[in-house]
């Protein structure tokens, strides 16, 4: 067993790619549907979510960094059938599907809660710490991420002695994986062997199951059971849980936006689950007895709020010195019923001591929290060593990627700029740089 005093969450987020706009992809998605065609400023965007980065680190806890993609995409769109030179690819996308031109221009790479589901070392049956990336089908502009997110990881975490990289599930809609958006962990210390959470939308082979109806569910129960074979976990330690497919219906599109967990306790909304007695009395029997279910009742905080705010959609993280700390976007103190209940929360004491807010719009615009923008990874002392260093938050990164950001990225983006050749180049050269800048080698395919 690996000694809990080694062992540590580190959060790897995404950097906001220079192409971040807001068109609408993401049916299910609310934020994402209304904010659709509104100007973006990809600069504030990826400025944003380094501050919370930055500020993570100075208090104490292990932040990394993970790039974004390659876009626009031009080797999918070729793939598409538009050829030619790179110029004359993208102007041809534009008149025939402006559509398919935008997502393969998505920056929604920079939510890495998407990026791959990760089981630390103290859970697998091998010792090492897996890797999944999430295939992401049920939206073309996602599905489309798995083999660079795949790359990245592999040059963050670039030792076999620790590390193991599987190629995501089968591209078919019955193994729809979205990763660590719907998997969580927990234990008592992060060095224990702990219980694997894995909450599914449907059953992909039994119609006779409950699912949504208005929207998709986009986890299923047979690419969570695929993910725990392959990362070698041990089947008493694994709990898998249904989503309620009604509050799929109202916007709840991953579990990350109806519930938080972190170590030994689960933060979430009373509607969250299927059975819902029943999966905190199975994670309960699997922590043995050792566990809390903080439990927010409808009538203090509606499905709406909770989406619209997105308070689900925090970082729960422990401190150096214990405490409990909630990371939630601004958009939460904004919700009156939201602020009301945390605040009677911290009074309450109940394990959650305190409240850390983040402007963080240019991506909630988007539909993306706190919690979507990072990947949770255990990390033992020995095995942060052999994590890349260069993708590891410090004063020297921070100040470095900042630089970076205000010489490569636009401060206005409509979707009509997404055929600009020249976008396309400012974007390969900011990102050729920040291969160097992290130490990644040739990642991107136009690198390759």
């Amino acid at each position: 067993m690996q000694n809990p005093a080694k062992a540590l969450e580190a959060n790897f987020d995404g950097l906001v790619g220079p192409t971040h706009n807001y068109s609408g992809l993401s049916s299910g998605n609310l934020a994402s549907s209304k904010n659709q065609a509104k100007p973006s400023n990809p600069r504030q965007a990826a400025k944003q979510g380094l501050v919370k980065m930055k500020a993570l680190h100075d208090a104490g806890l292990i932040q990394g960094v993970l790039a974004p993609q390659e876009r626009p995409d031009i080797h999918t769109l070729r793939r598409l059938g538009f050829s030619g030179s790179d110029s004359a690819v993208l102007f041809q996308a534009r008149e025939y599907s402006p559509r398919l031109l935008a997502a393969c221009c998505s920056a929604s790479s920079m939510w890495t809660a998407n990026a791959a589901t990760v089981s630390p070392s103290a859970d697998t049956m091998d010792g090492r710490v897996h890797f999944t990336p999430a295939n992401l089908t049920n939206k073309f502009h996602r599905s489309i991420e798995h083999e660079t997110t795949g790359r990245i990881l592999a040059a963050t975490f670039n030792s076999a002695r620790h590390f193991v990289h599987h190629s995501a599930l089968p591209g078919a809609e019955q193994f729809g994986d979205e990763g660590a958006a719907n998997h969580t962990r927990f234990c008592q210390e992060y060095g224990d062997p702990g219980v694997e959470f894995f909450v599914f939308g449907r059953y992909a082979f039994d119609e006779s199951r409950p699912k949504p109806v208005r929207y998709p569910a986009r986890q299923t129960f047979e690419a969570s059971q695929a993910i725990a074979r392959k990362h070698k976990l041990s089947p008493n330690k694994v709990i898998y849980a249904q989503q309620n497919p009604d509050l799929i219906d109202q916007g709840v599109f991953h579990n990350d936006v109806i519930g938080v967990g972190n170590r030994n306790m689960l933060f979430c909304h009373e509607q969250a689950y299927l059975n819902q007695e029943q999966v905190k009395q199975d994670l309960a029997r699997a922590m043995h007895g050792n566990f809390s279910v903080i439990e927010v009742p409808t009538e203090k905080v509606s499905v709406t709020d909770a989406v619209k705010s997105y308070m689900f959609n925090s970082q729960l993280l422990t401190m150096p010195d214990g405490r409990n700390l909630l990371v939630i976007p601004e958009e939460s103190r904004q919700t009156v019923s939201v602020w009301n209940y945390l605040n009677e929360l911290l009074e309450s004491k109940q394990g959650i001591d305190e409240l850390k807010i983040f402007d963080l719009r240019q991506s909630m615009f988007n539909g993306g929290g706190p919690a979507c923008l990072r990947l949770r990874v255990v990390l033992t002392e020995e095995e942060r060593k052999a994590t890349n260093p260069h993708t590891l938050m410090n004063d020297q990164l921070f100040s470095k990627l900042n630089d970076w950001i205000d010489q490569h990225y636009r401060d206005y983006l409509e979707e009509k700029d997404l055929a600009d050749p020249q976008l396309l180049l400012e974007s390969r050269t900011a990102l050729d740089e920040l291969t160097q800048i992290l130490n990644l080698g040739p990642v991107y395919p136009f690198q390759r």
